[in-house]
């Protein structure tokens, strides 16, 4: 019975009983493409043509064999890396709601750079922050004669009251910064010792020390600024659109969900925020940006995931309600009437009758007071 040689270039059928050394003419070789060029790696002849390279003729002579070639064998590393590919899906928001840090954890300050114009700018408006006191704390000649005896000290959180030149030699403790209501708590942005009890927040001791101040000088105004914010996949810019920030008198501190940003700029003006963000940050590689015209705070995203929005909206509406609580209580225990008319939002300075109401230890509160959150 006549058997199929299954040699490469023979495919003709012989007599197994006559099968000798010289019976199949074969490439022992593997046929190569190349350039368009079809060839068998054992012998020269190559051709553009696939049916002549068919029909190419053997270039050794051997026996007939009826054996099919194996069949080459996938490789190993491809198998098992398709059955490795996990796909994840992106989570949930219940998810998210779950794995997110608490706001409470310690809050970081993020580095500052400062461009090379700013400090030019600085300079040339006689503003750095070296000659800027810490915010009280001196007291000019002419301003010490006019003192009267009764007067008190107009650094927060000190009730020293003047008796005379020996009251000048004291040492005055304050607090160095302003007061902050937020979500129920209750404490000065130098020092952030927090507290839900108001009369325990007017007891505070003070942070810094320094000369009294018997007359105030000029307050620096809160005031608010334009804010705009964007994001890539890695990062969230958040810009604030204030000319002339003073470095060393700024700050931005944050934790992996709160962002509390502090900024001096034009001499006199303070803009303070503090933001519950959408997202988890990455604290160690956030950054601040300082120029002329504005600060950019860029935070690096913990995830790739796209924000929604840049403040988290639940944590927001809590805070409102708890901050309405706080003033409806605060209101209740000084016994007063409710104003009739609502104060406006555009002047944030403290008033004379509330400046003499908080250095006097009444327990009032001034309307200048700082509820972040609403």
């Amino acid at each position: 019975m006549a058997l199929l040689c299954y040699n490469k270039g023979c495919g003709q059928r012989f007599d197994p009983e006559k099968n000798t050394q010289d019976s199949c003419l074969h490439h022992p070789g593997f046929p190569i493409f190349h350039d368009v060029l079809k060839g068998w790696s054992c012998c020269k002849k190559r051709t553009t043509d696939f049916s002549e390279f068919l029909s190419i003729k053997g270039c050794t002579k051997g026996y007939h064999s009826n054996e099919k070639p194996p069949e080459p064998e996938e490789p190993e590393s491809k198998s098992k890396t398709s059955s490795e590919i996990i796909v994840r899906g992106p989570k949930s928001a219940e998810m998210m709601e779950r794995e997110r840090p608490t706001p409470d954890e310690p809050m970081k300050l993020l580095p500052v750079k400062v461009s090379g114009s700013l400090e030019q700018a600085l300079k040339k408006l006689d503003l750095s922050s070296k000659e800027q006191p810490a915010v009280q704390g001196t007291v000019g000649t002419d301003a010490v004669l006019q003192v009267k005896h009764g007067t008190t000290c107009k650094n927060s959180g000190c009730k020293a009251v003047y008796q005379g030149e020996e009251s000048n030699m004291e040492i005055c403790i304050f607090h160095s910064g302003i007061p902050v209501f937020h979500e129920g708590m209750k404490y000065w942005s130098c020092c952030a010792v927090k507290t839900t009890d108001f009369t325990a927040f007017l007891e505070q001791k003070g942070c810094s020390r320094g000369k009294h101040v018997w007359q105030k000088k000029q307050d620096k105004k809160l005031v608010s600024c334009r804010q705009d914010w964007h994001q890539t996949s890695s990062q969230v810019v958040v810009t604030v659109y204030a000319k002339t920030p003073l470095p060393e008198l700024s700050f931005v501190k944050a934790n992996r969900t709160v962002l509390d940003i502090h900024i001096i700029f034009e001499g006199d003006k303070v803009f303070q925020a503090e933001l519950d963000l959408w997202g988890v940050i990455n604290v160690e590689k956030s950054s601040v940006t300082m120029v002329p015209s504005k600060v950019e705070i860029t935070l690096l995203k913990d995830s790739p995931v796209t924000w929604a929005r840049l403040e988290h909206l639940q944590s927001r509406f809590q805070a409102k309600q708890q901050l309405e609580a706080d003033a409806l209580e605060c209101q209740e225990a000084r016994g007063a009437p409710e104003e009739s008319e609502e104060e406006s939002d555009d002047s944030l300075s403290w008033s004379d009758e509330d400046e003499e109401q908080w250095q006097a230890g009444q327990g009032t509160t001034p309307s200048s007071l700082v509820f972040n959150g609403n």
